[in-house]
């Protein structure tokens, strides 16, 4: 399947064994999080997305973020992948903060560290799969490898579909794409939101496996948001919030051990504990 690289474009040395838990220096920590908080509106209507949210995430894993509707999951994400900014705190790729910066540098940032999966692909109908690929490292400027990008796609199962457009693809073809988009810039952490919440379930079961992969052969760090506990039984652990706060993480998760915590997640919203 995905022949392992080195990364580009990276301050950072990764030749450390894969597999290690979270440790305090960059080489060893992929994404980092400290006391990160986001408030929306202000006065009597601010509502407070994060609050002082803390964590680390290992090289080379897998996790998914859970929690109640309106428990800050999207935030969560948008913040960590560098698409909103936190009010406080510091996020860290690498070792190297985003907090701060120019728009510009931001963007550079994301381009060259982060890859994105969608729940709604986020594809451009009138480009091919090849082009919708290759179009990161076109907008950062970057050489495109064409065998690299087929090999790619046909890791992902789309070796034979690289002139369709995606009018032409099911959605589950759509996501891989999005995938294969993600992975060609070699980035740091892929950060994927409800990346089977449009899909039927073979066809979210396929897209799983290849974020499995994108971690355990790749490399990757796979940062997941989603609501369904069979998607977070992929994920090597998963993360609980409510109400803006950590308040949990559950590791090797199951499908019935991630639907009790969630269920007793949202017991205590409904309770005000």
């Amino acid at each position: 399947m995905f022949r392992r690289t080195d990364r580009r474009n990276h301050d950072h040395d990764h030749d450390h064994a894969r597999g290690q838990g979270p440790g305090p220096g960059p080489a060893e920590t992929a994404l980092r999080l400290v006391k990160v908080s986001k408030t929306y509106g202000s006065d009597d209507s601010a509502v407070t997305a994060l609050d002082e949210v803390t964590f680390s995430l290992a090289d080379g894993s897998f996790t998914a973020v859970m929690g109640p509707s309106g428990s800050g999951k999207s935030t969560l994400l948008q913040c960590a992948a560098g698409l909103d900014r936190p009010d406080s705190g510091i996020v860290m790729v690498d070792g190297a903060a985003m907090t701060g910066g120019t728009e510009a540098e931001l963007t550079r940032f994301r381009r060259n560290r982060i890859g994105f999966v969608f729940q709604q692909y986020n594809l451009l109908d009138t480009l091919t799969v090849a082009q919708n690929t290759v179009l990161p490292l076109k907008l950062a400027r970057r050489r495109v490898d064409r065998a690299r990008v087929r090999e790619i796609l046909a890791a992902v199962g789309l070796g034979d579909r690289l002139g369709h457009r995606p009018d032409q693809l099911s959605g589950g073809q759509r996501q891989r794409v999005a995938i294969a988009r993600a992975l060609v810039t070699e980035p740091s952490v892929i950060f994927a939101d409800e990346p089977t919440g449009a899909l039927d379930t073979r066809s979210a079961r396929d897209v799983l496996r290849l974020l499995q992969e994108a971690v355990r052969v790749h490399g990757r760090t796979v940062v997941m948001v989603t609501h369904d506990p069979v998607a977070a039984s992929y994920a090597d652990s998963v993360l609980f919030l409510a109400d803006g706060r950590l308040v949990g993480e559950l590791h090797r998760p199951t499908v019935d051990a991630v639907a009790e915590r969630l269920a007793h997640l949202g017991d205590d919203v409904m309770t005000g504990a």
